[in-house]
Parts: structure tokens; sequence; C-alpha cells
């Protein structure tokens, strides 16, 4: 396997903060618009198990909108060919006051409309 380009890791990487600047501030549009729109796409999160973007949805618009915001590390970005990444980060946040960290791996690929996530699993240490 070749080297993947530093374009494409630069443009999977900023495809990434969008993600995380519309995850703290709930910009619903953007979250919805970044992961792919099928029965298929799968969603693992602290406390929640989501199969299909309807699920998805119905998830993000209700959610607590308090303490969203996270300071995230270790962002890597793996690309897999020119149409498949891996991206995976840990994040430390507050919820109801408590200091968490936390895991988050995404696979992305690349449809004609673009980058969309196609399975996401988020996972909070234990505290």
């Amino acid at each position: 396997m070749t080297h993947p380009s530093t374009d494409l890791i630069a443009e999977l990487t900023q495809l990434h903060l969008s993600y995380e600047t519309a995850l703290c501030s709930n910009d619903l549009a953007t979250l919805d618009a970044l992961f792919w729109e099928s029965p298929d796409v799968v969603r693992f999160g602290a406390t929640e198990n989501l199969y299909g973007i309807d699920e998805i949805r119905q998830f993000r618009q209700n959610r607590p909108t308090k303490d969203l915001a996270r300071a995230i590390s270790h962002l890597t970005v793996v690309p897999f060919g020119d149409d498949t990444a891996a991206i995976t980060l840990e994040f430390q946040r507050t919820i109801n006051g408590v200091a968490r960290s936390g895991r988050q791996s995404q696979f992305w690929r690349k449809f004609p409309q673009g980058w969309r996530i196609v399975s996401a699993h988020v996972s909070l240490l234990p505290v």
C-alpha cells in the first residue's frame, strides 16, 4: 500500500474539524450532512446504539445540549486508498460537573456527493 497523500489527510482532518465544531455547537444540519444518509449507517454512543440515519437524527434532535464542549487529543487520520478512512481520537469533557475522558472512532467513505461517516463509535472511560 502506498502512503496516503498529505492533501488527503489534510482534507479529512478539516472535515473532522467541521464535524467537531458542529458537534460542540449542536449544528444539526452539518452533523446530518456529514453522516451517510442510509439505513445502514451505525452510531454506537456512550449510552445508545443507533441503526440508520433516522435513529441518528432523532437522537441528535433529542439529546441534551448542555456540556457539549470537549477537548480532543490524539487525533489520527488513516486513509485506506482514496475513498476510505478511519479517524480516531481521545477527548475530555465535563458532564454534569464531572470531568470525563472518552474515545471516538469513525469510518469515513467517499461517495459521489463527498465524504460521509458510515460508522461511528463513542465511549466514555470509567470514572
